[in-house]
């Protein structure tokens, strides 16, 4: 049996549910947050602590120029992280009543400034001498070799004497209000990050042998100055035996000048850092009296 066809289909038409009429939940109520939050709340605070932290622990590490400008890196890092936070509106809010406080913060950025700008001339002068010290060396001119690391050791004293600028430079006390004091406090701890690594920068450039005088020498000229132990500076900056050049061979005043070149290598290195980290510090000095003024 021959089986039936289908002649057509029936099209079926369906229709969407009626919508609902049940009253919808209310929705939640938005929480708006005010300008004038607790500065707890940003990031950077937490931030801006860890790195200070990690600045201390940088202190007591080896003394190489190479920990001198991880150094100064990280102070550039401290300083570029504060001049985000005083960008931010809730901390210019924040900081509004306290002028006198910043009047005084204000001092201390200026004198950073100061101090370091002075520091990066001196550093030249302290390169262009033992450059010349170089010249000197490879002519085996004995007296313009004494003369020159005479001027190398006054240069470095008065890079160590740059540390006396910042003797009174302390925390600030903060008040009780939440906001202000945790701001303050902040600032308070990159101001002493900041003496910290400065004082280890000249210090440790000031009380390196190579830099220091010994009575009538210098540049670790004489026998006596073999024998000085010197605590506290940069391992690369260590005592030259140039004494007596002329009586020196070719390859003793190669090895002599080889080791030069290598610490002005090491002097133009703490150099760029230290410009770097001083472009930093005048930011930093620049938003905070902007926070005062606008």
């Amino acid at each position: 049996m021959a089986p039936k066809m289908v002649t057509g289909f029936r099209r079926s038409l369906s229709f969407p549910n009626p919508p609902s009429h049940t009253a919808s939940k209310p929705r939640a109520a938005i929480h708006v947050r005010s300008t004038s939050l607790p500065c707890r709340s940003h990031t950077i605070i937490p931030h801006l602590r860890d790195e200070i932290s990690e600045l201390h622990s940088w202190s007591s590490d080896a003394r190489t120029s190479a920990w001198l400008c991880d150094g100064l890196r990280r102070l550039k890092s401290v300083h570029e992280s504060l001049d985000d936070l005083l960008h931010l509106p809730q901390t210019r809010d924040s900081l509004r009543g306290a002028d006198r406080l910043i009047d005084k913060l204000l001092e201390v950025f200026l004198r950073f400034v100061d101090v370091h700008g002075t520091f990066q001339t001196l550093l030249l002068r302290l390169k262009e001498e033992h450059s010349a010290t170089q010249i000197a060396v490879r002519r085996k001119d004995d007296a313009g070799v004494a003369a020159r690391s005479k001027n190398l050791g006054k240069i470095a004293k008065e890079i160590g004497k740059l540390s006396s600028n910042f003797v009174s430079v302390g925390r600030s006390p903060v008040p009780p209000c939440d906001d202000e004091a945790e701001i303050l406090e902040v600032i308070g701890g990159v101001a002493e990050a900041t003496v910290a690594v400065s004082n280890a920068l000249f210090g440790g450039i000031s009380s390196s042998a190579a830099f220091r005088k010994a009575p009538c020498m210098g540049l670790g000229f004489g026998r006596k100055t073999k024998n000085v132990k010197v605590e506290g500076g940069i391992r690369e900056f260590r005592e030259l035996d140039l004494e007596s050049l002329r009586k020196k061979g070719e390859e003793e005043v190669k090895n002599a000048l080889k080791k030069m070149h290598e610490m002005e290598d090491r002097i133009l290195e703490i150099e760029e850092c230290g410009e770097r980290a001083f472009r930093s510090l005048i930011n930093t000095r620049v938003s905070l009296l902007n926070v005062l003024t606008q």
